[in-house]
């Protein structure tokens, strides 16, 4: 039988923020593909559906089933992971996805939240010293890590690569470090950054190299940018209006469904549509905390703080790179970018942060 006290602390302030951005996701979605990409929209009405349903799913399975079968949820992502390399199709220069014929996965999608699970179960059940945790405490959760996101770097992967990175070092900061082990690996990072360089790929090192200046190449690496602060900058505060940007339409702007998709929707909606999206993002964020904060264990907590920390360096990383402030890595935009395994991922997480705040006070 159902606790209906289920019903009494459910978060509907959440699910209505989510369900405001999926729409206006397919919304933008539509308009930027309806005219030569049809059947791209058409697709993204059945991802929507899978992922309500998943969601669904998240919402009525206790998350602590979550705790309990963490290993084998990160085990099975890496499998995945791995796999792309002997089964997995290749695109534009990129090994990333799996096909199993009618639809096709992209493994580095839920290997981010198998990476949070499992960080939850580690951390919860680790005693962390007062004054934070030391360089030896981060061995084994650092290779939790490593491992995923050498295999989606090696993809290659940039973008997600670094979201893995940034969920890690969230959850870790959050459960406490010592400040001068902070310091220290900083000061490592440092050192080995100009390897790090040399093993970037020729269209990752031109990414970053138009970020300090688009201008040099504007046909080429700046190309995306450039066009990007242009469909923004045209929207004006109005916007063009719905279906009338020119920038997605006339195919001006690459990746205008996927990556740069907020371009597209600032375009047509303008300054004020743009903040509606922004403030429904940052109310999302604020429930994430919130949920975390008021989480009956520590694993409720770790699980709804890192859900809310990849949400929140997507968001952060793809504002950033559509509006040239980040370099171009790669990164969509929560429940807005086109992308089945994208939205599924982020439609789970979110129905797990519902999952935790309504479990508050059920023990």
């Amino acid at each position: 039988m159902i606790d209906r006290r289920l019903f009494t602390h459910f978060d509907w302030l959440t699910l209505s923020v989510i369900a405001a951005l999926t729409l206006i996701g397919f919304a933008s979605v539509f308009s930027a593909t309806h005219l030569h990409q049809a059947s791209i929209y058409q697709k993204d009405i059945w991802w929507v559906a899978i992922g309500t349903f998943m969601m669904t799913l998240a919402i009525i399975i206790n998350y602590t089933f979550m705790e309990r079968a963490a290993y084998f949820i990160y085990g099975a992502t890496i499998v995945l992971l791995i796999s792309v390399y002997f089964i997995g199709s290749s695109f534009s220069g990129a090994q990333r996805w799996i096909s199993f014929g009618f639809f096709t996965l992209q493994p580095s999608e839920p290997a981010k939240l198998g990476l949070i699970i499992i960080l939850a179960r580690f951390f919860s059940e680790k005693n962390v010293p007062a004054r934070g945790m030391g360089l030896k405490d981060l061995i084994l959760p650092g290779i939790l890590m490593i491992v995923p996101f050498i295999l989606i770097a090696k993809q290659p992967d940039l973008g997600t690569g670094i979201i893995i990175w940034m969920i890690f070092w969230s959850v870790v900061l959050v459960v406490k470090i010592r400040t001068r082990v902070i310091l220290g690996i900083f000061a490592s990072f440092m050192a080995v950054a100009p390897l790090g360089w040399t093993m970037l790929k020729a269209y990752q090192k031109a990414r970053l190299t138009s970020f300090l200046n688009p201008d040099a190449d504007p046909l080429g690496s700046g190309y995306h940018v450039m066009q990007s602060k242009i469909a923004i900058g045209s929207g004006g505060i109005l916007g063009k209006g719905f279906t009338e940007g020119t920038q997605g339409k006339l195919m001006f702007l690459p990746e205008h469904h996927t990556d740069f998709i907020f371009s597209v929707l600032s375009e047509e909606w303008g300054l004020l549509g743009s903040l509606v999206v922004i403030s429904l993002f940052l109310t999302l964020i604020i429930c994430g905390l919130n949920t975390a904060s008021g989480s009956k264990d520590r694993f409720g907590f770790l699980l709804a703080f890192g859900i809310t920390s990849m949400f929140f360096w997507q968001i952060i990383i793809n504002l950033g790179m559509v509006s040239g402030i980040l370099p171009v890595v790669g990164v969509p935009l929560p429940f807005i970018s086109y992308g089945g395994s994208f939205l599924i991922t982020s439609m789970i997480s979110a129905g797990l942060l519902l999952n935790v705040k309504m479990r508050k006070f059920i023990f």
